[in-house]
């Protein structure tokens, strides 16, 4: 593939507002669901994007707001999101989603045999699962002892992208869109879409959009609202720690001190996941409302 010329400026796939606008070139989606899924991208006949704002049954829901939502032509439906900033509650969090998109199929007065298949695709620019050095892993439900299939219908994917640094991976089509979706640098992009004409495919649109001065700013403007999210998170995680250290203090004892520090932190912690920072001071403060979150999230 010939060379390409010095670009000043090119976005990172891994910025959620970059992926969107790779996902919009169907090509581009062939290639990487094909790669995720160990298919051929020919047996991706069709896939159309979904709205990516799931329903809410009830006032009380909480929204659900996809990265990608796509239809494959035999029905299957897939949600693929780009996660940058370290999220402990992921897997909660993918559960969530992928559950409200199943339940979304069925109408009133259908039945269940409508449900197509969900699939899950999440990409991670941070360790979930330290213990494990695969950077890729798919989850099904399967029995404990057999490892039986109990169900088809719900699949997730996970890529850890930081995992790509750390240890070395046979070549395959998944590894080398992995590598595409971490690059930074034009040669980076460069050699991957020299391995595969739809990560070509991509590069060329990646190009494209980081040439749109539109686009540009939009991009721009969501790297400075990751940054300021990042953060908001670090110091509200900073703040909550403290106020679980001087809550701790309050309880007495040495163990009783840890366990009730440990306790509070994980309080803090769902309060962060659950964007409902506001809530911290008082959780820590007043044990009443205290107990009652604890009984909320189960802690």
């Amino acid at each position: 593939m010939e060379r390409y010329t010095n670009i000043r400026f090119i976005m990172k796939p891994k910025v959620d507002f970059c992926f969107k606008e790779l996902m919009e070139d169907a090509e581009v989606r062939r290639g990487f669901i094909a790669a995720v899924l160990h298919i051929l991208p020919e047996e991706v006949v069709e896939s159309t994007l979904l709205p990516t704002h799931l329903r809410t049954r009830y006032e009380e829901d909480k929204l659900g707001i996809l990265d990608v939502r796509v239809l494959l032509a035999g029905g299957t439906q897939i949600d693929i999101e780009i996660q940058v900033s370290p999220f402990p509650l992921w897997p909660e969090r993918s559960l969530f989603y992928l559950s409200k998109m199943f339940t979304d199929q069925l109408e009133k007065g259908k039945g269940y045999e409508i449900l197509e298949k969900c699939v899950h695709i999440g990409i991670l620019d941070f360790i979930l699962f330290d213990a494990e050095k695969t950077f890729y892993s798919c989850y099904h439900m399967r029995e404990d002892t057999s490892h039986h299939l109990y169900t088809d219908k719900l699949e997730v994917h996970i890529l850890e992208l930081p995992k790509l640094n750390r240890y070395q991976y046979p070549e395959t089509e998944l590894l080398n869109w992995a590598k595409f979706m971490n690059a930074e640098r034009q040669e980076e992009f460069e050699e991957m879409a020299e391995k595969d004409k739809y990560i070509e495919k991509a590069y060329e649109a990646l190009k494209n959009i980081s040439a749109d001065d539109e686009k540009r700013l939009e991009y721009e403007a969501r790297e400075k609202a990751l940054r300021d999210h990042d953060y908001l998170m670090k110091s509200n995680w900073e703040a909550g720690l403290e106020a679980g250290r001087k809550a701790g203090e309050k309880i007495g004892i040495s163990k009783g001190m840890e366990q009730g520090e440990s306790r509070v932190n994980r309080l803090v912690q769902m309060l962060i996941a659950n964007s409902r920072t506001d809530e911290i001071e008082r959780a820590v403060s007043d044990k009443v409302y205290q107990n009652k979150l604890f009984m909320e999230f189960k802690l």
